[in-house]
């Protein structure tokens, strides 16, 4: 009797999750298969395809712009992440020791930013960082400094693209580390300030402990995201100047363009799906992620 309900179970259990491996099939399985297979080949969308073996993959590996947009890609999530979990973490401290209702204010005009889109935040940061009449300019004038050319200098343009960047992500960063917080039992805060504990001990040793895993993830998530992304440094500087704002995925975005045979774009794509693949890991390994504690 029990073994029938054991399949009856598992039959049910397969039949709910049927939908999501047919989707995943029809949109990641098939995809990336017939990926790999063009990444093979010289493809055009206008000629028949020959067959070149590892070429492609050579050809974007010797490619001095692919290997620089790739250290572009992880500079740009260097200067993101870790600014984006410092300011998300200190928020999200002080939002959980908010009033309920001033507090669900809060969050919910934190969380705006996230719905607006990457090109639309591209348009109003190129106002802001803009030499003549600029925000950003106007208030280091403030201080006696001379304007900038923000996203024409070398030395600024990719921290000028950052900051979009960490703007469009805050939100949604600070109620994942709100949640994290709200999850971590008070008792364990209650039994510290019966030992004496101040609040930087119970930070080190009670909080961030605790928050771990939601550190993990949104480590994990945000580092791909930020490699990944084109959109911004498309539009406010087209991967300018001198390529220094060229990220892995403008990179494939122009060859894509420009390229008759894209079989080289898509052997970049998969290198890319290697790295990111391989940083994931690295970051699983630095933190080493245990399983939740309850509340």
């Amino acid at each position: 009797m029990r073994n029938k309900n054991f399949r009856q179970d598992n039959g049910t259990a397969y039949l709910l999750l049927a939908p999501i491996f047919i989707l995943l099939t029809i949109f990641v399985v098939i995809p990336f298969v017939y990926a790999l297979r063009v990444s093979f080949y010289d493809w055009s969308f206008y000629q028949d395809s020959v067959f070149v073996g590892f070429r492609n993959f050579r050809l974007v590996l010797t490619d001095d712009l692919f290997l620089e947009s790739v250290w572009v890609g992880l500079k740009f999530a260097l200067m993101v992440m870790p600014a984006m979990l410092v300011l998300s973490f200190l928020f999200a401290n002080v939002i959980k020791r908010l009033g309920p209702r001033f507090s669900g204010f809060v969050k919910t005009s934190v969380y705006i930013p996230t719905i607006i889109s990457g090109i639309v935040a591209s348009v109003i940061f190129v106002f802001i960082f803009d030499y003549t009449g600029g925000l950003a300019n106007y208030l280091i004038g403030l201080f006696g400094a001379e304007p900038k050319a923000w996203l024409a200098d070398v030395a600024t343009a990719l921290p000028s693209v950052a900051a979009p960047a960490i703007w469009l992500g805050f939100g949604l960063t600070t109620l994942i580390m709100l949640a994290g917080l709200h999850d971590i039992p008070e008792s364990y805060y209650e039994a510290a300030d019966l030992e004496g504990a101040g609040t930087w001990t119970k930070m080190v040793h009670i909080t961030i402990p605790l928050m771990r895993n939601v550190i993990l993830y949104l480590l994990v998530t945000g580092f791909t995201a930020q490699i990944s992304q084109f959109e911004l440094s498309l539009v406010m500087t087209n991967g300018g100047p001198l390529s220094v704002t060229t990220t892995p995925n403008l990179y494939i975005l122009n060859h894509f363009r420009n390229d008759v045979m894209v079989g080289n774009s898509i052997a970049a794509s998969l290198l890319l799906f290697v790295v990111l693949g391989s940083i994931s890991a690295i970051i699983f390994r630095i933190l080493n992620s245990e399983k939740a504690v309850d509340g």
